[in-house]
C-alpha cells in the first residue's frame, strides 16, 4: 500500500510539473496586445501643412549582429563606410538594443517603435510560428505600403517574410538557423540587387545579411573569416551609394546600415553584454552634406562599444517617419532622433515633427497609466516624488509654452529641447515600466509547483526516512541551489556552483569508499578517484561559460585552436573508444569479424560526416590526417552523410533491443551496447571541440562504476554530473549561449519538430549521457535484489527539480522589478522550462525509465 502511494505521489508531482510552468509563464510572459490600424496625420492648421520628406525611397540593409565597431574601430572592415562619415555623407549612432537581443524582438522593436515581449525568444525559434505576426500591427514598413509610392522588396533573413505575410511585393527568404553557411545565404541576397537598383517600381528594399552572424557564432568577433565578410559588406554599401549618385531615379533614397543587436565576446547574443546591445546604426545619403559635417572616423576604441551619439533601436520608426513622410506607427516608444532636424529650415516644420512624436507617445503612456492628468500645476515638476505625476507635469508645462504663429515662434529652440528631454523621460519611463504581470497566475503556478514539491517529497519521504545522513547532500544541494536563485550574479555564474559542488561529493565519495578496503583495493580506488577529479578538472577548463568569463581562454576555443592535432587526436581516440566497445560486445550473433567490420562501418560513417561538417562548419580547425581526409570526401552533401550516419545508428540500436529478446539475453551486453549507440549519436550532435569531453566522461562512467555506489550515492552523483556537463559543454543560462549549430544535422528544410529534437540534444548533451549511464548503474544495483530502485531514484530528482522551480518561480515574483528581471532572471526561468520540461520529464523520467525498463526485461 505505501509503494503504490508513492508511485502515485511521484506520478502525480510530474503531471503538476508542466501545468505549474506554463500558468506561471503565462502570468509571467504576457503576450501583450498592440493597437491595430494605421495611425493618422494629426491635424495641426495653426502650423500649415505637414513637413515636406526629404526621402522618397528607403534602403534598409540589416547586417545581422553588426556591432558597432565592426563599422566604426580601428580595425574595421567598413573603410568604404568609414569615408562617408568622414565626409558627412553618413551619420553614425550606436543603437541600443534592449535584451533580449536576438533577431526577431529586435525587427520588431525596430519596425514598431516598441519594446517586444520576453516571450518572442521562443517564437525567435519556432520557425514555423505565424502568431508573432506583425500584419495587423501599424509599422513602418505599413506606413511605405499605404503611402502607395511603390513596391515593398525583400531579399534575406526569412523573419521579415514570417513577421509581414503578404507585405512584400517581391521578396527571396532564407533560413537563419542554418549557420554553418557564411556565403551562400549572402550571395543569395546580393544577386537581387543590381536588378532592384535599375527597377523604379519600389519605395522600400529590405535587405538582411546573415553570414557576419554565422561566422560570429562558429569563430567569435575575431575569427578569420570576420574582416573579410565586413569588405564584403561594405562592398554592398559602396554598390548601392553609387547608384544613389548616379540613377536619377535613386537621388533621394535614404540608405540605413544597421545591425538587429551585435555580440560578446564569445561570437554570441541573446544576453544584456555590452557588445550584444550595442548595436551600429549609419544613415546614409548624399543629401546628408547639407545638414551635417564630418567626423572623425575611425573612431578610437571604446570599450563599451558606445561610439559617436547613442540612440535607442525604438528611435528608427518615428526618425523614418519624419523623413520618408509617413505618421508615426501607433505603439512607438522611439523619440525623433534630433540630429535630423536642420533638414527642415521652418520652425513650424520642426515644432510639426516633435510635436506630433510627443502626442502619438502621450497616447501610449495615457493608455498604460490611469493616473497621468493632463490637468494641474506645470511648474515645480522635479519636487513630485512620482515619475508618473512629473511626466504630467511637465507636459502641462510643454502645451502652455507651445509656440505659435501670432509670436513668430519665440523661443522655439528652448521649446524644442523641453520636447526632447520630455520625449527621452517618457520613453525611459515606458521601457522600465514593470511588464504587466498576471499576479493571480504567478501566484497560481507557485502555488501548483508548491503542490509538485510536495507530492514529491511524499514520494521521496520513505527513502529520506530510511537513510537521512545518506540523503542530506542531494536536500543540502537543493536548498543551496534555490537560496542562490535570488542573487543575479550567481545566476549569471551557476556554473561554478555545480563544479564545486561536483568536485566536492566526488571527494566525499573516494572518503567513504576508502573506508570499504575489504571490498575494493585501496590503492586501485585511490588512483581510481585521482583520476575522475583529474578527470573533472579538465572538464571544468573546457568550456568558458557564464557571464564574467565568456571569451576567456579555454581548452575547446583556445587550446585547440592552437593545437589542432592535439584536439584531433582526441577526437580519433574518442571514436577509436567507442568503436572498441562497439567491436567488443555489441551484435553477438554475428561471427566477432562481421561485428567488427558493422562497428567500423557504423563508426566510420560518423566520422566522415563529422570531418565532412567540420571542414564546411569551421575549416580554420582542420589539420593533419584529418583534413586530408575531409578533403578527399567530396559528391556527398552534408544532408546525406548525417543521414547516413543517423540511420546506420538508428537501425543498429533497433536490431539490437529486438535482438535482446531473444533466446541467450545478454542484459548487460544488450543495455551497454545501447549505451555506445547512443554516445556514437551524442558524438555526432556534438562540436568537434567538445567531442572528447564525452571521452572524459566515459572513463569517469567506468571509474565510478567501480566504486560500488548505492542507490542514493548513484542519483546525487547522477544529478550533480548531469549540470555539471551541461556546463562544461558551454551551456549558461544566456540565451546566447543556445547551440544552434547542429540544429539542421540531416535536415535539409525547416521542421519543428526534427530541428527541435536536434537542437536539444545538442545543447544538452551531457545530460542525457549520464542520464543513460545512470541507467547502468541501476540495473547494476538491480541485480542485488533491492525493490523500488527506480522510483526512489526519479523521487530524489524529483525533489531537486521540483524544488528548484518552486524557488526560481520565487525569484522571479519578488524580483520582477529589478533592473535585470529580463536579462537575466527570465533567461534563467525558460532554462528551468527545459531543464524540467525536456531533460527530467522527457529525458529521466521517460527515456531513462523506457531504458531500465528494457534492462529488466532482459534479465
Amino acid at each position: 500500500m505505501a509503494s503504490r502511494i508513492t508511485t502515485l505521489s511521484l506520478l502525480a508531482a510530474n503531471v503538476v510539473i508542466p501545468v505549474a510552468i506554463l500558468i506561471f509563464a503565462s502570468g509571467f510572459f504576457p503576450y501583450k496586445p498592440f493597437l491595430s490600424g494605421l495611425a493618422q496625420y494629426e491635424a495641426l492648421q495653426q502650423y500649415g501643412a505637414s513637413p515636406e520628406a526629404p526621402f522618397n525611397k528607403v534602403i534598409f540593409m540589416v547586417v545581422d549582429a553588426l556591432r558597432s565597431d565592426f563599422v566604426y574601430g580601428e580595425s574595421s572592415g567598413f573603410g568604404f563606410t568609414q569615408s562617408l562619415i568622414s565626409n558627412g555623407a553618413a551619420l553614425p549612432f550606436t543603437a541600443h538594443a534592449t535584451s533580449p537581443t536576438i533577431t526577431m524582438p529586435r525587427i520588431k522593436a525596430i519596425t514598431t517603435g516598441s519594446i517586444p515581449s520576453f516571450l518572442d525568444v521562443i517564437l525567435n525559434f519556432a520557425e514555423s510560428d505565424t502568431t508573432s505576426t506583425l500584419a495587423t500591427q501599424d509599422t513602418w514598413l505599413a506606413q511605405m505600403k499605404a503611402k502607395d509610392t511603390g513596391k515593398l522588396v525583400m531579399y534575406g533573413d526569412d523573419t521579415w517574410l514570417k513577421l509581414f505575410p503578404e507585405t512584400f511585393d517581391r521578396a527571396d527568404g532564407t533560413s537563419s538557423f542554418f549557420v554553418s553557411d557564411f556565403t551562400e545565404v549572402d550571395n543569395n541576397v546580393t544577386r537581387h540587387i543590381p536588378d532592384e537598383l535599375k527597377n523604379d517600381d519600389w519605395n522600400t528594399m529590405v535587405l538582411h545579411y546573415l553570414g557576419l552572424d554565422h561566422i560570429g557564432h562558429k569563430t567569435g568577433p575575431r575569427g578569420p573569416n570576420m574582416i573579410p565578410k565586413q569588405h564584403e559588406m561594405d562592398g554592398i554599401v559602396s554598390q548601392l551609394y553609387d547608384a544613389m549618385t548616379t540613377k536619377e531615379h535613386l537621388q533621394s533614397t535614404l540608405l540605413v546600415l544597421l545591425g538587429d543587436h551585435g555580440m560578446n565576446d564569445a561570437g554570441n547574443h541573446g544576453g544584456s553584454a555590452p557588445g550584444e546591445t550595442s548595436p551600429a546604426l549609419v544613415f546614409i545619403s548624399p543629401k546628408l552634406k547639407s545638414v551635417g559635417r564630418g567626423l572623425e572616423s575611425p573612431a578610437p576604441f571604446k570599450e563599451d562599444f558606445q561610439y559617436y551619439y547613442t540612440v535607442e533601436q525604438s528611435d528608427i520608426a518615428p526618425t523614418l517617419g519624419a523623413l520618408l513622410g509617413f505618421p508615426i506607427p501607433r505603439n512607438n516608444l522611439g523619440a525623433f532622433i534630433p540630429h535630423f532636424l536642420p533638414f527642415w529650415s521652418s520652425k513650424s516644420d520642426k515644432i510639426q515633427i516633435l510635436l506630433r512624436n510627443a502626442k502619438q507617445i502621450l497616447s501610449v503612456v495615457t493608455a498604460t497609466f490611469s493616473s497621468f492628468e493632463m490637468t494641474g500645476p506645470s511648474s515645480k515638476c522635479d519636487n513630485l516624488s512620482d515619475s508618473v505625476e512629473e511626466l504630467a507635469c511637465q507636459w502641462r508645462g510643454i502645451i502652455q509654452s507651445l509656440p505659435g504663429p501670432d509670436n513668430e515662434f519665440l523661443n522655439t529652440e528652448n521649446w524644442l529641447y523641453s520636447v526632447g528631454k520630455w520625449l527621452t523621460k517618457a520613453q525611459e519611463l515606458m521601457s522600465s515600466t514593470a511588464s504587466n504581470y498576471d499576479m493571480p497566475k504567478l501566484v497560481t503556478g507557485q502555488s501548483a509547483a508548491t503542490a509538485a514539491l510536495s507530492l514529491a517529497a511524499l514520494a521521496a519521504g520513505p527513502t529520506v526516512a530510511n537513510a537521512v545522513r545518506e540523503t542530506s547532500p542531494i536536500i543540502g544541494i537543493s536548498l543551496l541551489y534555490g537560496i542562490m536563485m535570488f542573487a543575479s550574479s550567481y545566476v549569471e555564474e551557476e556554473q561554478h556552483f555545480w563544479y564545486w559542488a561536483t568536485t566536492a561529493w566526488l571527494m566525499l565519495l573516494w572518503l567513504k569508499c576508502n573506508r570499504k578496503k575489504e571490498l575494493i583495493n585501496a590503492r586501485l580506488l585511490a588512483i581510481s578517484s585521482i583520476a575522475i577529479l583529474i578527470a573533472m578538472r579538465l572538464a571544468r577548463r573546457w568550456n568558458q561559460t557564464g557571464q564574467k568569463f565568456a571569451g576567456e581562454p579555454d581548452i575547446a576555443r583556445t587550446f585547440f585552436s592552437e593545437h589542432r592535432l592535439v584536439m584531433w587526436s582526441l577526437v580519433g581516440l574518442t571514436y577509436l573508444w567507442n568503436l572498441q566497445c562497439l567491436a567488443a560486445r555489441a551484435f553477438p550473433r554475428f561471427p566477432q569479424i562481421a561485428a567488427g567490420a558493422i562497428a567500423t562501418s557504423l563508426a566510420t560513417a560518423a566520422l566522415t560526416f563529422k570531418l565532412a561538417f567540420t571542414n564546411e562548419d569551421s575549416p580554420e580547425l582542420m589539420a593533419g590526417i584529418a583534413k586530408s581526409m575531409a578533403d578527399s570526401e567530396y559528391g556527398v552533401s552534408l544532408v546525406a552523410r548525417a543521414r547516413i550516419a543517423f540511420y546506420a545508428i538508428g537501425i543498429g540500436l533497433l536490431y539490437t533491443v529486438i535482438s535482446g529478446f531473444g533466446p541467450t539475453k545478454k542484459p548487460n551486453t544488450t543495455m551497454r551496447t545501447i549505451h555506445d549507440l547512443l554516445t556514437l549519436f551524442l558524438i555526432t550532435q556534438s562540436r568537434a571541440t567538445n567531442i572528447p569531453l564525452l571521452l572524459i566522461f566515459e572513463i569517469q562512467f567506468y571509474l565510478l562504476n567501480s566504486m560500488d555506489l548505492n542507490l542514493i550515492e548513484t542519483t546525487t552523483t547522477s544529478l550533480l554530473l548531469q549540470y555539471m556537463s551541461f556546463f562544461a559543454f558551454g551551456g549558461s543560462n544566456a540565451i546566447s549561449s543556445i547551440d544552434l549549430s547542429s540544429a539542421y544535422n540531416g535536415v535539409s528544410g525547416y521542421n519543428v519538430l526534427a530541428v527541435g529534437i536536434l537542437t536539444f540534444v545538442s545543447n544538452w548533451t551531457g545530460p542525457i549521457y549520464w542520464t543513460s549511464a545512470t541507467n547502468l548503474m541501476l540495473l547494476r544495483l538491480s541485480k542485488s535484489g533491492q525493490k523500488n530502485l527506480l522510483s526512489q531514484h526519479l523521487s530524489l530528482l524529483t525533489v531537486f527539480v521540483t524544488s528548484s522551480l518552486v524557488f526560481v518561480m520565487a525569484a522571479c515574483t519578488l524580483l520582477r522589478t529589478h533592473l535585470f528581471i529580463w536579462t537575466v532572471f527570465s533567461p534563467k526561468y525558460l532554462y528551468s522550462m527545459a531543464w524540467s520540461l525536456g531533460q527530467h520529464l522527457v529525458i529521466n523520467m521517460g527515456f531513462g525509465s523506457l531504458l531500465y525498463w528494457l534492462g529488466k526485461q532482459y534479465a
